[in-house]
């Protein structure tokens, strides 16, 4: 008896564990992207249609104020997703492999490499036609899937390839993000523009002034959002100018924390009392315990470890199950264009051959070199599993065209093309793995 309830409670753990593990935000994502897959090849394809295109908002009288359901998922929604990605870019710059030259130097030009070369590719095949403007959707990577994908080869791979990737992921980002705001915006409205420029030096003034309150930077991020999206700059780039705004240092150090640890544990004794109810001190040491413990936390890793899981298992499958659902029955018109064969041969041929031209540039000119661990087959292969774009990819398409016919094929041509690369970016590495050994 004993035995079944250890036995079962080791595989609750397990999989706990499993879902907690970096692997299965990819796996999620899958899973999400199929079952959009099958929903929109059923007989419930016009209702997912529909639900997705469906008006949500407040009318008053004659005016609307809202979005489709499809937009919020993607403007609203979304936006707390790059609110994550500025996170993880700050703090990856302040104390991680980004923190100096010599560490992020090598995957940074590589990521840089990643893209330009995908986008000359689609660029070279489209120009002149109205689907040139689709440049940047193979310039992107799917850190959640890339990463999700090396996790899962475990001990095959270098530990070092796997931190590569990330940096590579984390640039390639950030990269993504500048080619947005660019790019991929509507017509500037200079009094909006100035107003979101004027909340933003008002955020730095309050970082500046040792503001740590959470609550005040996320009120002004959502008037942030609002001018962002009426300037016409896509709004998601207000989500990432709000995360750089958010403040690093915790306002208590943690020895203050540690002291008032001390003070419940000297002021308390086991068996005093045996009330079920604390008294008034007991009450008044638990809550100033609480107190100090949030302000003892750094606001920017609080903030991050907050919307990690919501990103992780609700705003990016529910993305995905939004903006994968493809019919496949449908008659795709694979000669708009170049749209199929930009979008493919970007990601499955120009990324890992960008990645690798640039590292091997970036070696021989002295610029910053490999770590030994790593040969220039695990960098090919990571070049590859960059090429799955998926969730990037998919939210620049929807920015890049306005032609539904045009979404719909270059949706097709992001699955094919990053199920492709991920694909032959295992099968590469698994290969060069039992080679070098």
């Amino acid at each position: 008896m004993q035995h079944d309830i250890n036995k079962k409670g080791n595989t609750t753990q397990m999989f706990i564990d499993f879902v907690r593990s970096e692997s299965f935000g990819g796996i999620f994502l899958a899973f999400s992207t199929i079952l959009a897959l099958i929903v929109a090849n059923s007989s419930f394809g016009d209702l997912y249609q529909h639900f997705f295109h469906t008006q949500f908002g407040f009318q008053f009288d004659d005016h609307f104020i809202g979005f489709s359901i499809h937009d919020w998922i993607n403007d609203v929604l979304m936006a707390f997703f790059f609110l994550l990605v500025g996170l993880e870019i700050k703090r990856e710059m302040i104390f991680g492999e980004l923190n100096s030259f010599s560490k992020a130097a090598f995957p940074a030009i590589a990521a840089v490499g990643g893209m330009i070369v995908p986008g000359l590719i689609y660029y070279y095949l489209n120009m002149g036609t109205p689907s040139a403007h689709g440049f940047g959707i193979p310039m992107a990577t799917d850190i959640a899937f890339a990463l999700g994908v090396i996790m899962v080869l475990g001990s095959r791979v270098p530990i070092a390839l796997k931190v590569f990737l990330v940096t590579l992921a984390v640039v390639d980002d950030l990269g993504a993000i500048v080619v947005i705001a660019l790019f991929y915006g509507g017509d500037i409205n200079l009094f909006w523009l100035m107003m979101s420029g004027f909340i933003i030096l008002l955020l730095i003034i309050f970082n500046n002034l040792g503001i740590k309150s959470l609550v005040v930077y996320l009120i002004f991020g959502v008037f942030l959002w609002f001018c962002v999206h009426a300037s016409g700059v896509h709004a998601t780039i207000a989500a990432v100018a709000l995360a750089f705004c958010i403040p690093l240092k915790a306002k208590y150090k943690f020895s203050k924390f540690e002291d008032s640890i001390n003070r419940f544990s000297s002021s308390y004794v086991k068996g005093k009392d045996d009330n079920v109810l604390l008294n008034s001190e007991q009450l008044e040491m638990i809550h100033d315990i609480q107190r100090v413990a949030i302000n003892a936390q750094n606001p920017l890793l609080r903030l991050e470890h907050f919307l990690q899981p919501w990103s992780a298992y609700f705003i990016m499958p529910l993305f995905a199950f939004a903006n994968a659902g493809v019919n496949i029955s449908g008659n795709f018109d694979f000669n708009i264009d170049h749209i199929f064969w930009g979008i493919f041969l970007g990601l499955v041929v120009g990324k890992p051959v960008g990645v690798l031209l640039a590292t091997f540039a970036c070696e021989k000119f002295g610029i910053a070199s490999r770590p030994n661990s790593i040969g220039w087959g695990h960098i090919l292969g990571a070049g590859m599993l960059a090429g799955i774009g998926f969730t990037m990819s998919l939210f620049v398409s929807a920015l890049a065209f306005d032609l539904e016919s045009s979404k719909e094929l270059s949706k097709i041509s992001i699955l094919l093309a990053s199920l492709f690369s991920c694909v032959i970016g295992v099968i590469f590495l698994l290969f060069y793995g039992k080679i070098k050994k």
